[in-house]
């Protein structure tokens, strides 16, 4: 077992301390954060792991992974020239994606289980007898009603030539003549008199696979409504099912008695029929609460819910229904899946989930909700850009969701079957971004990749790029961008050689690119050549009417992601968001709804009040007029009292973050050019921090 050392204990640490938990590969050593009362360091102290405030005296030989997650690339490049060879450090965000993707292919193997179950369970479900021959007249298929039926086991029936198990069976006959056979009349040798409707299965092409039966009991059908009412007719049916199905199944009554279990739930959680039938749900469980109870108390499902069942403690993901008979609740039933097997699909789903979000783009303009006046106007201006080759410039403040038209005008235009590349001209540091837009030669520059690296552009080639934050772009990059929209052609990094590209261009900025170019740092023919087709999305302040269908999508999303069963908003929750004057847009409304989920509880269908604990201080409502108490304010611009808020929530933080600039930009959600911009702007010092 590897040992190791986390370094930052805020949310994305304590996150991966969870994951690192549940592993049986990885032993947490120590937790290091200069705030001794960071989540993390909490979480560690319960759990016995070691903590401190400095990381040194824990780097030894003994630590074989370092996950940094401070966010500081100061500490990150210091811990790398201090750390012993042999030991591996992997930056935070590299470790978070890890953690994301595992929960995202823990949900697509469950679907997919889920689906196969379902499968199985419709063809053992039927009422019907069915079987299925293939050319040859050897039996492929027998449900468990067709072994009621005829007398005879499945076992015994599955790869048999079809007149030994059923010896009246015209299956043959049906080989021959490729006709159908419907609602005949047919007595078996055990007396037992059915209808059957015989059909031969041909492909398209005119090739004969095989034919197959389907054959009602006549009595059973008289007799069918009594049968569904009869509870022990419906146990012996449910019996039937599970014990074919593949799937781990458990099943307790109204009282929580274990009912019945079938093979697979013996082979995974090592405990017999004589272990769990008539015992209590809780029997069964290692770790965790039981589902059973909860589902019996709730009388809804849960789904996807984490714990350990039997003696080896065997960690499991459980999903459990309830068993309502006339609106009755008769006990629950639950399907039990093996995690082994989920965390051995992490490396493929990973590489798939890289693919597909480089080249897909995921939102149409069914996906955007508009309503209000300026957001309908929006959506058209988008909806004619999409139709022409021109750049559009998408305008609005951070989280209005320009990144969702962006996905929205590629695919609604003729080239959505081709690439759409998504580039944030502020995450990428600007000795980097020239040779990733454009790509470069072999040999253009120190470490280059021999034969050179195609860019974003070219990627692009006959599709889409979005050029997010687009007045972040350095002056030497802003020149070739628009050398790229004037000519059709880029030079790699280090060629000479022009590469023609048709490329349409999608750019998006939350900053004012007028005063940009007052103060010379952005091009003037380059603003002229964006702004050709400009789209102003609105803030959420100013579309304040579109906030509950906004909740509902969100609250949608937010329970696919999490498992949750949220209805909704209450009246009173609503009234305060809808007060509220909503700086971070959209973005910040999926924050406080998701932070409101995680915190209810699971039997908690509606978000109240109590649930966003900022309305309850009431720092939503009106905390943006918060620090405006001047009593002179009225008689100033707004320019003016705007600028003084902004430098002093910029100065409060960087105080409360010890002039931690980086975090800073990170926490105000401002790229760290932007941030330097702004710190000379309001004139901002250091005061000796770092």
């Amino acid at each position: 077992m590897q040992n190791v050392m986390i370094v930052g204990a805020g949310k994305g640490g304590t996150a991966i301390l969870k994951i690192l938990k549940e592993t049986e590969v990885l032993n947490v050593k120590a937790v290091v954060d200069r705030n001794t009362d960071a989540p993390g360091i909490r979480l560690a102290q319960k759990e016995g792991i070691k903590t401190g405030t400095d990381w040194h005296p824990f780097l030894s030989k003994n630590i074989d992974i370092i996950i940094e997650v401070t966010g500081d690339d100061t500490a990150f490049h210091e811990i790398r020239r201090t750390k012993p060879s042999s030991t591996i450090l992997i930056p935070g965000s590299v470790a978070f994606l890890v953690s994301k993707l595992m929960e995202e292919k823990e949900d697509l193997v469950k679907r997919h289980q889920n689906e196969s179950y379902q499968q199985e369970l419709i063809f053992n479900s039927t009422n019907d007898g069915m079987a299925v021959i293939d050319k040859n007249g050897m039996v492929i298929l027998f449900n468990r009603r067709a072994e009621e039926m005829m007398g005879v086991k499945k076992e015994d029936a599955v790869g048999k030539y079809v007149c030994e198990v059923i010896p009246e069976s015209r299956l043959p006959h049906i080989l021959e003549t490729r006709r159908i056979e419907a609602n005949q009349e047919m007595v078996l040798g055990n007396g037992r008199k059915i209808i059957t409707t015989r059909i031969p299965i041909v492909e398209e092409n005119g090739t004969l696979m095989g034919a197959f039966a389907v054959f009602k009991d006549i009595t059973e059908v008289v007799n069918l409504a009594e049968e569904i009412t009869n509870l022990k007719e419906i146990q012996t049916m449910l019996q039937a099912i599970i014990q074919s199905s593949d799937e781990a199944i458990s099943v307790v009554d109204e009282v929580g008695r274990g009912i019945l279990i079938n093979r697979a739930y013996t082979r995974l959680t090592g405990l017999t029929e004589e272990q769990v039938i008539g015992q209590p749900a809780t029997t069964d469980i290692s770790e965790g609460e039981s589902m059973h109870m909860k589902v019996l108390q709730t009388r809804r499902a849960v789904r996807g819910v984490a714990m350990r069942v039997g003696p080896s403690k065997k960690e499991v993901i459980v999903n459990v229904a309830p068993i309502i008979v006339k609106g009755k609740l008769k006990g629950s039933v639950g399907v039990i899946h093996d995690m082994s097997e989920i965390k051995s699909l992490n490396r493929e789903l990973h590489r798939a989930r890289q693919i597909i979000r480089t080249l897909e783009a995921k939102y149409t303009f069914e996906d955007i909700i508009g309503k209000s006046e300026e957001m309908l106007l929006a959506i058209e201006q988008a909806k004619l850009g999409a139709k022409t080759p021109a750049t559009v410039l998408l305008r609005g403040e951070s989280g209005t969701g320009k990144e969702l038209f962006a996905h929205a005008i590629h695919n609604a235009s003729d080239r959505k079957y081709n690439k759409f590349i998504r580039v944030n001209c502020a995450a990428i540091s600007e000795s980097l971004l020239e040779s990733e837009l454009f790509g470069y030669e072999e040999g253009a520059f120190s470490g280059a990749k021999r034969g050179g690296k195609t860019g974003f552009f070219e990627e692009a080639n006959n599709g889409s790029i979005f050029l997010d934050e687009i007045g972040e772009l350095p002056a030497n990059t802003q020149a070739k961008l628009l050398r790229v929209l004037q000519e059709n052609e880029i030079i790699r990094v280090g060629g000479t050689k022009p590469v023609a590209i048709n490329v349409r261009v999608i750019a998006a900025t939350n900053v004012n690119l007028e005063k940009g170019i007052a103060k010379g740092t952005f091009r003037e023919d380059l603003y002229y050549r964006l702004n050709r087709m400009p789209i102003h999305i609105p803030p959420l302040k100013r579309r304040k009417e579109e906030i509950p269908l906004l909740c509902d999508r969100l609250i949608q999303k937010i329970n696919r992601d999490y498992g949750r069963n949220v209805e909704g908003v209450t009246e009173a929750a609503m009234a305060g968001l809808m007060k509220y004057n909503w700086p971070g847009n959209v973005r910040e409304l999926e924050n406080i709804l998701g932070r409101a989920i995680i915190f209810m509880k699971f039997n908690e269908v509606y978000i109240d009040v109590k649930h966003l604990p900022e309305l309850n201080n009431n720092k939503l409502i009106g905390r943006e007029f918060g620090t405006l108490k001047n009593p002179d304010f009225r008689e100033r611009p707004l320019s003016a009292m705007v600028d003084e808020y902004e430098a002093k929530i910029i100065r409060d933080t960087l105080n409360r973050l010890n002039g931690n600039k980086t975090l800073t930009a990170k926490t105000l959600g401002l790229s760290v050019r932007n941030l330097y911009y702004k710190l000379e702007k309001y004139k901002i010092e250091n005061n000796g921090m770092q």
